[in-house]
């Protein structure tokens, strides 16, 4: 596979995927849109390991492994999906751009991971001054935007602790048992939530909604995993990192393009704080070193020359 391919290919996946959300509830109902996608999501996963002759661990530490991503899934689809009905496709990718500074908290205090460095705080705190100004924008368009932007905030935080749980687990699944193992866990809470609601099937979808959710369990659950850990393993994560830079930016244009979104200049001005942010939190302390380094470097050529030049002196004297 092509390492410039896979690497576009997650790019394109994660920009249009919460376009693709948006468009799969419209008709069938945001909770058969979620609960198909992860259906057929799990199929493909199960059937890609039984392709691939992948080994599908079941003992107790695998157990809790596919747990921990399960219910991440479950609770950050779930908030999506239901937060997709009241606020733009491309405010969901740009929320989720916290999810990083999320999750160093998290794993600060779940894992004791050094990661609330004075960087990296500068960090959160632009992102959540990005997220104010949003929340301020979701404000004039409604309770409804208000509260899909708070459960969107949910879904970055369940994300977060299931990445910071499966790490703590340790369990050493690999990726894609535990991708299939998380997915089916998934699958069988949205089948249940479905029934146990009442929630009423759609006898026809429409062309648009049923592309998407086509596209979802495909791509989103099977192609875009495999391409990210392919680019995972063979691209520095310096690099993997800009991903989550670009994606926001172009769900943002997609959306407004594709769906007529409106963009204004506080969503703007939100995505940039946050982007800002979210830069300043995964390369602001490698440039604080680098910057140290040189420092040091200069300093010890300067103390070199004045001893050379003292040295000159006395010499000459």
């Amino acid at each position: 596979m092509s390492i410039p391919a896979a690497y576009i290919g997650v790019i394109l996946i994660w920009s249009t995927t919460p376009l693709a959300i948006k468009w799969s509830g419209e008709g069938p109902g945001w909770l058969f849109g979620v609960s198909a996608r992860m259906a057929l999501g799990a199929l493909a996963c199960l059937a890609l390991v039984v392709l691939l002759r992948q080994r599908l661990p079941f003992d107790r530490g695998a157990r809790r492994t596919y747990l921990a991503v399960g219910l991440g899934i479950f609770g950050g689809m779930l908030s999506v999906y239901w937060a997709a009905q009241f606020i733009p496709s491309g405010w969901i990718s740009v929320l989720f751009g916290l999810n990083p500074m999320v999750t160093a908290v998290l794993a600060a205090f779940w894992l004791g991971e050094r990661s609330l460095t004075p960087v990296k705080l500068a960090g959160m705190a632009a992102g959540l001054a990005g997220l104010a100004i949003i929340f301020a924008r979701g404000a004039t368009a409604g309770p409804g935007a208000v509260w899909g932007i708070a459960v969107v905030c949910l879904a970055v935080l369940a994300h977060a602790t299931s990445a910071v749980w499966v790490k703590r687990l340790g369990s050493g699944v690999p990726a894609l048992a535990q991708t299939a193992g998380g997915v089916s866990v998934a699958a069988l809470l949205f089948v249940l939530v479905a029934l146990v609601s009442g929630h009423a099937w759609p006898t026809a979808l429409p062309r648009r909604a049923l592309l998407s959710i086509a596209y979802l369990a495909l791509m989103g659950s099977v192609v875009g995993f495999i391409c990210y850990y392919y680019v995972l393993k063979h691209v520095e994560a310096a690099k993997v990192a800009l991903v989550t830079l670009i994606t926001p930016v172009l769900a943002l244009f997609l959306g407004a393009g594709l769906n007529g979104e409106p963009v204004g200049p506080e969503v703007l001005a939100g995505t940039g704080l946050i982007l800002a942010g979210l830069a300043l939190h995964q390369w602001g302390g490698l440039a604080a070193r680098r910057s140290r380094r040189l420092l040091r470097r200069a300093e010890a050529r300067m103390i070199e020359a004045n001893e050379t030049a003292v040295k000159e002196t006395d010499r000459l004297s």
